[in-house]
């Protein structure tokens, strides 16, 4: 079983799917054609025989550096040997006929000895394909040529040195010298189709660094931290379904929170809660053609009856994502079940209705061009609200546990009426706002007089509840009291007190009710959470403490960017899936509040 860490990995992705590359030169993670489809290389979550692809020197050599080639999302390895220096270059070029992973090894110095495996294992690991010899696809002819065929997928894979079919698997040895470059491309492609055209590496190389320099020109943030936020736009970029618009929260499915514990969710979906913080992370450094067809993918989603909405959906806006496990793999080093899809779309959640509502209304404001027919669907969903604001719901984090009255959620269902209230007032759309006016002041006073605790001044998780939540730092940020109010103050210092886990930040304490959430296990620092609390703390004047929290934030990086969903202070290890899009959303968004660019936290108008 892989003893590799969460934060060994790099990431490379061709706007579809996605691959993990460890420190050890091995890919252990792909999906394809798709970022939620079955995986051919899943020794991430069981060990080699679910499948893998190892490219390294043979024999003793240490990798001395990894990083992207400059703003791009072509990862170079540096790998050093008593014989020589060679570099690994792995990336995946933004997608046209087919899906491509490359991997280029170039001598720097010397000549080393490098060794190289390919063992595919199709649907996660359970499916040993048939490989042959295949030399009748068209293109540029190569030396070497297999293909591995299962079912409806097949894997063509062609390099310039002989390969060794060996045990299911595809082997080679192979000397490279100071100045020559090996390239290997496997190329993806449905089995009933005519085999995909060869690609040039060497091409592909220039045209993939070409299109992300030309992307990350775009970018408008112009302050401290530009590398940082370079790269988890990059990153951030990298999760999007091209297709679509589609952002989802992670590549992973089933990295564990807790080692050995049974929280386990496959995060290869988008997830509505996300849309706002997005927008607003994509809209405010300059990329509004990424936010105008994330806004898309939004309303084609959502759209249809408001009382089927969901928390997340597929990559193409599909609403049906069964849960299952696959029993026969032992999970992130022996953390199980592994699950793919997720019962949470099932879940009410009150909070999403206001999450759409802000969101389009975040894009309205930046200028996004909507239509007649998104402002109906809209206006549904304040109808839905008017009538059901007043249920309990599982709440923003998911709750598998007793619903109840959660703070969080009863603020989003004011922030949905609110901001329907300002596209009337504001925008000149239709809509009945007197009946919205009175809804709004009933739903706010309902939530200041159950769900804040006058002895202890602060917001609780829910009404009646004994703990408190990470997601109460977000009520001024939503404009439902300002930043001064005592109330807010109070919350603020409440929260970062008592949900503290070694100066980061946990969603809440799923020990001050019970088990509120209905699962076992501890929490574990929750990334956006902590980059809440830069913004909070930046918001009621503790600049001072919310940059400091940003640099410790930004410390928690691997060598290469990426950021998972939670973070073990007292291992020091990275936990949950990776890379998280919520992550990547809060370092980008507090970069920009601490730059005082555009603070989006203190221009939203208070409460009405």
């Amino acid at each position: 079983m892989s003893e590799k860490r969460i934060e060994d990995y790099g990431l490379i992705g061709d706007l579809h799917t996605a691959a993990l590359v460890g420190l050890d030169g091995s890919i252990d993670w792909l999906c394809l054609p798709h970022f939620d489809d079955r995986a051919c290389l899943a020794a991430l979550l069981d060990d080699e025989s679910a499948g893998y692809w190892s490219l390294a020197p043979k024999g003793h050599a240490r990798l001395s550096r990894r990083d992207y080639d400059s703003d791009s999302l072509v990862l170079r390895t540096r790998w050093e040997s008593p014989d020589g220096i060679v570099d690994v270059i792995d990336f995946m070029p933004p997608r046209d006929e087919a899906a491509n992973v490359v991997r280029i090894v170039e001598g720097v110095e010397g000549c080393v000895q490098m060794s190289t495996s390919l063992c595919l294992r199709f649907d996660y690991g359970r499916i040993t394909p048939w490989i042959h010899a295949g030399n009748d696809a068209p293109g540029t002819p190569c030396s070497e040529e297999f293909a591995a065929v299962a079912g409806p997928d097949a894997v063509w894979v062609r390099t310039d040195v002989p390969l060794r079919h060996e045990a299911g698997a595809l082997n080679a040895t192979f000397d490279v010298s100071s100045g020559k470059q090996i390239a290997f491309v496997l190329t993806h492609k449905p089995s009933y189709l005519p085999p995909p055209a060869a690609i040039s590496a060497r091409h592909a190389l220039k045209e993939t660094t070409r299109f992300w320099s030309r992307w990350i020109d775009q970018c408008t943030y112009d302050g401290p931290w530009n590398r940082e936020v370079h790269r988890s736009l990059i990153l951030l970029k990298a999760l999007t379904y091209a297709p679509t618009g589609g952002i989802v929260a992670a590549v992973t499915t089933s990295l564990p929170e807790q080692l050995g514990g049974s929280r386990n969710w496959d995060y290869r979906y988008c997830w509505l809660r996300d849309a706002t913080f997005t927008l607003e992370a994509l809209i405010n450094t300059g990329y509004t053609e990424e936010a105008l067809a994330w806004r898309e993918w939004l309303v084609r989603a959502v759209a249809g009856d408001p009382s089927k909405l969901q928390i997340l959906y597929g990559l193409d806006g599909t609403q049906r994502i069964p849960e299952m496990t696959l029993d026969w793999l032992n999970g992130y080093q022996g953390s199980r079940p592994v699950r793919v899809g997720n019962a949470a779309a099932g879940q009410h959640q009150l909070d999403v209705w206001g999450e759409t509502l802000d969101g389009l209304h975040l894009a309205r404001e930046a200028g996004l061009q909507a239509s007649d027919s998104a402002w109906d669907l809209q206006r549904s969903l304040v109808d839905w609200i008017q009538q059901h604001w007043q249920e309990p719901d599982n709440g923003l984090w998911e709750m598998r546990g007793p619903k109840q009255h959660f703070v969080h959620s009863k603020v989003m269902a004011w922030v949905g009426v609110d901001r329907a209230i300002r596209a009337v007032e504001q925008q000149g759309l239709p809509g009945d706002v007197a009946s919205w006016k009175q809804l709004a002041q009933t739903i706010h006073a309902d939530i200041c007089a159950h769900g804040f605790d006058p002895k202890r001044n602060t917001f609780t998780q829910f009404y009646g509840s004994h703990g408190l939540d990470a997601s109460l730092l977000l009520l001024p940020r939503v404009g439902f009291l300002p930043w001064d109010d005592p109330r807010i103050i109070g919350t603020v210092e409440a929260v970062a007190q008592e949900l503290d886990s070694d100066g980061f930040l946990l969603r809440y304490d799923n020990t001050a009710d019970g088990n509120a959430d209905g699962l076992s296990g501890r929490e574990n620092a929750f990334l956006v959470c902590s980059f809440w609390l830069v913004d909070a703390w930046h918001g009621i004047g503790e600049c001072q403490r919310a940059e400091h929290l940003f640099e410790r934030l930004l410390a928690l990086r691997n060598d290469v960017g990426l950021l998972s969903e939670e973070y073990d202070a007292q291992a020091h290890r990275h936990m949950g899936n990776t890379p998280q899009a919520f992550s990547l959303v809060g370092l980008i968004n507090s970069a920009q509040t601490l730059s005082a660019q555009n603070d989006p936290l203190i221009t939203r108008d208070a409460c009405r």
